[in-house]
């Protein structure tokens, strides 16, 4: 079983990618940075978190039939 993620880890993560949909990609290591010109986090893991959140739902759902295939 998968780790459940704080509520306000997904809150957070949730507004930045409503504000900022464009600046956000697939790849972590950019949304870290992104994070942290946009918001103050105190501790490295809580970034760390909001930005895997935020990764992946900037990441794009593959369709039923394309995994089928």
């Amino acid at each position: 079983m998968g780790r459940i993620r704080q509520v306000y880890i997904k809150r957070v993560a949730i507004s930045l990618l409503e504000k900022h949909k464009d600046e956000f990609t697939p790849d972590f290591e950019q949304n870290k940075k992104k994070i942290e010109e946009f918001i103050e986090v105190n501790s490295k893991k809580v970034r760390n978190r909001i930005a895997g959140y935020v990764t992946h739902l900037a990441t794009p759902k593959k369709e039923k039939n394309e995994e089928e295939s």
